[in-house]
């Protein structure tokens, strides 16, 4: 027996990352809101693997940036930040 790929998508296998956005802008009713310390971050990109909405980036020269229409205050990122770089604060407004 053979297993065979239904609908691939140019021959690879699909991501299984959500689209930032699908849902339109998702930040509104978040109770708290990541803050990065740039400074103490090392760029080793674990926020960004983690984030279950996708919306960190990591940039070897600027650091880490969150949209923040998107994000949905989960506080994954501030919980696998290996030198707890991210810190959850209260949405304020």
């Amino acid at each position: 027996m053979s297993l065979e790929v239904v609908n691939p998508v140019h021959g690879k296998l699909p991501i299984t990352k959500p689209l930032k956005g699908v849902a339109g802008k998702t930040g509104l009713w978040r109770t708290e809101r990541p803050v990065v310390d740039n400074g103490k971050c090392t760029r080793c990109f674990t926020c960004e693997t983690y984030c279950p909405v996708n919306v960190i980036r990591v940039e070897p020269e600027t650091g880490v940036s969150i949209d923040l229409d998107y994000c949905k205050g989960c506080g994954v990122c501030a919980e696998v930040c290996p030198v707890k770089a991210i810190s959850m604060v209260p949405e304020t407004g």
